[in-house]
């Protein structure tokens, strides 16, 4: 075959992740279903109900399908590309002023037979095209596991946003009740002429602040559940009782298993999509070469042919067209050798070549962004759980803190002005440990989905649902190429199809 033999471009990856160093278990390698490192049942059962009902999830599937039946377009590319049976029955009569010495001027023609025309492929033109097609379904693959991977991010840093606003929403609430029962108290000693009305008016500012905290969360919390339920495929009355009650937020265990950052070329879905681009534009360039070369073709035809024109039998009787006298065909080698192509061909071969040239470089990006992703994400989770340690402490301090200015405020100690500071730094403190929590979970989840990790969950399943499926039967003849064991077989018995999950031959991963 023409044209080059793909290899996969190099890219320069480093040994180890920056942020992991020290991080001990950090090292290990990454898990499949990592949402389940939350230990939360109600974002398994998200995750799961997103994966099956998602509708641009079986776009993408039906995109896998459709790659299917390209790539069978493309083997038979490789067998005559030309055949047809052809048939007539004519009845014709010819003008007396046309000389025909001789012989009836009326007469019948009938005729059956088959035609064919064959380019063989002695250059690989086609073998290329198959090549490519191999690679394309393979990408369509690789594009579906992306975007698996992207909805399963989607899910859990929504939900994680739901049970931040949902406990953040608590804590205010709380704090609306504390400062309301202060404000009660300031009441009764302004009323008894102990405290001025400075504290009232103050204690009454406080309160109303916190309590308009309260729509403003309701609002986000509204708008994070419109998102799952899009997600989801469902309505948010439909997730309200498996949203119900204030769980905190789910926490992601100590370390993250991450690998090596070369794991990235053979399990992230988008740098296997990128590689996989680069590798069927490689096999278009040997298209492309192979119309430098003459083009070799059988042509020919077999079939029946009988006509009572000038009979020989002097019968006007139309012969019988099965006869063994009525048989003919042909057979013919033909050679086509565009040889002054006013360089169509050079550039047409330089267009593919700059194709392919543009997919390496996009996936040598592709691998760079996906290192970047890997690193921010992880410097997010670990930087997180520091803030989050440190907010946690300052919690409890401003908690101790409300109740000792309370108590010295009752006693005469200190004025209003100090417990007031106390209660506005404390709902700042609770919402702010809240949302660092969040960015710790959040974190875990972009660490996890810039590995690539989650889409391993559709091995053994088809990419479109039973449902659609059947529908798809019900219109068209679909052979085997809706069959969970398509990569099994083969087309025309000569070309294996691609697994694009199956490793490659010595163990080695599929790249």
């Amino acid at each position: 075959m023409v044209g080059p033999d793909y290899t996969r471009p190099a890219v320069d990856l480093a040994d180890h992740w920056s942020d992991a160093k020290g991080q001990g278990a950090i090292a290990a390698d990454v898990t499949g279903s990592w949402w389940k490192q939350f230990h939360d049942p109600v974002l398994d059962a998200l995750v799961t109900a997103a994966l099956s009902q998602n509708l641009t999830l079986r776009q993408a599937g039906l995109r896998v399908i459709q790659s299917r039946a390209l790539r069978g377009i493309a083997a038979g590319a490789f067998f005559p590309q030309a055949q047809a049976v052809t048939g007539e029955a004519t009845s014709q009569r010819t003008s007396r002023n046309t000389p025909l010495g001789g012989g009836d001027r009326t007469y019948d023609s009938a005729a059956l037979g088959l035609e064919a025309a064959w380019e063989l492929d002695f250059w690989g033109r086609f073998r290329r095209g198959i090549e490519s097609a191999d690679a394309s379904l393979e990408a369509s693959v690789a594009d579906y596991d992306a975007f698996l991977v992207a909805l399963a991010g989607d899910v859990a840093l929504a939900y994680v946003r739901v049970r931040s606003l949902q406990e953040q929403l608590g804590f205010t609430r709380a704090n609306v009740l504390a400062q309301q029962d202060t404000l009660a108290l300031i009441q009764v000693r302004f009323n008894a002429g102990a405290v001025s009305e400075l504290d009232v008016a103050t204690a009454q500012a406080t309160l109303s602040n916190t309590q308009a905290l309260v729509p403003q969360l309701e609002d986000a919390l509204r708008q994070t559940k419109l998102t799952l339920g899009v997600l989801l495929g469902r309505t948010p009355s439909e997730l309200e009782a498996q949203l119900a009650g204030a769980a905190a937020v789910p926490a992601p265990p100590a370390e993250i298993a991450l690998g090596v950052p070369a794991d990235l070329l053979r399990r992230r879905p988008d740098v296997r999509r990128a590689e996989r681009d680069a590798a069927a534009l490689s096999a278009q360039i040997g298209v492309a070469k192979a119309d430098y070369y003459p083009s070799i073709s059988i042509t020919g035809s077999t079939g029946f042919r009988t006509t009572t024109f000038q009979s020989a039998r002097g019968s006007a009787r139309l012969p019988t067209l099965f006869d063994a006298d009525s048989f003919e065909g042909f057979v013919g080698l033909g050679v086509h050798w565009p040889v002054l192509d006013y360089g169509r061909i050079a550039n047409n071969v330089r267009a593919a070549d700059a194709r392919f040239q543009q997919a390496v470089v996009a996936f040598q990006n592709t691998v760079l962004e996906a290192a970047a992703d890997v690193e921010s994400g992880l410097s997010g989770f670990l930087r997180s759980r520091e803030q989050a340690a440190f907010l946690a402490a300052s919690v409890s301090a401003a908690q101790r803190t409300v109740e000792l200015s309370l108590i010295q405020y009752r006693q005469g100690a200190v004025d209003f002005l100090r417990v007031n500071q106390a209660q506005v730094d404390l709902v700042q403190r609770q919402n702010s440990l809240v949302v660092a929590r969040a960015n710790v979970a959040q974190g875990a989840i972009a660490t996890w989905r810039a590995l690539g990790g989650g889409w391993e969950v559709r091995a053994g399943m088809e990419f479109v649902p039973r449902d659609t499926i059947e529908a798809m039967r019900a219109r068209t003849d679909w052979g085997d190429i809706l069959s969970p064991e398509y990569a099994d077989g083969s087309d025309f018995f000569l070309f294996p199809r691609p697994n694009p999950d199956a490793p490659l031959p010595g163990g080695r991963p599929r790249q």
